[in-house]
């Protein structure tokens, strides 16, 4: 479990996870469903649609319980894990976790994946919902402007509707900051 909570908000990768741990790679495959079934960890798969191929087949990594999951990787002091490296991994973890969190306690199925393409060009989080895609983003900073955000433009060659995006972000209000995508306070969510 420490072992995959160091790698909370990252590609699943069970050759290194084996390599770490001493284990054999059906060894982690079978603990790793274990902790996904009893809801300790979620794999968010990669988005695809019936006009392109998956861009990537590999899921990325969630815990479920940021204080568990900081516990695990020895990250026991707020202040010293705002500094440190696992930060951002913890930020979108929790932002991904309470997201899902809110659709399964609301009886709802999230149709919630994340695009990452051969060129590594990422977007942490789409949210499906009647055939459009809500783009998310999620940034440790308290100052996203529409200069230094590039916005969701990768997502237009899906050939699919696009919906209004978000970046979660330490700002206070919410601020427009394109078109069609705004910055949003964290705490929102």
């Amino acid at each position: 479990m420490e072992v995959a909570a160091a790698r909370t908000g990252q590609l699943l990768n069970y050759h290194d996870i084996s390599k770490d741990t001493g284990i054999s790679e059906p060894t982690v495959k079978k603990w790793l469903k274990a902790l996904e079934t009893s809801g300790i960890i979620y794999l968010l798969q990669p988005y695809f649609n019936d006009k392109t191929n998956r861009l990537i087949k590999t899921p990325k990594l969630y815990f479920m319980d940021t204080g568990l999951c900081s516990y695990l990787s020895g990250w026991l002091n707020p202040t010293v894990l705002e500094r440190g490296t696992m930060s951002g991994p913890i930020l979108e973890t929790y932002a991904v976790s309470e997201i899902l969190k809110s659709y399964l306690h609301h009886g709802r199925i999230p149709r919630i994946y994340f695009y990452r393409d051969k060129e590594k060009r990422e977007i942490d989080l789409l949210i499906e919902e009647n055939g459009v895609i809500y783009p998310i983003e999620i940034k440790k900073s308290a100052k996203i402007t529409n200069n230094n955000f590039y916005g969701f433009s990768v997502l237009k060659q899906l050939n699919t509707n696009i919906g209004h995006g978000a970046v979660l972000s330490f700002v206070k209000d919410l601020i427009p900051i394109g078109e069609n995508s705004d910055a949003v306070p964290i705490n929102f969510i």
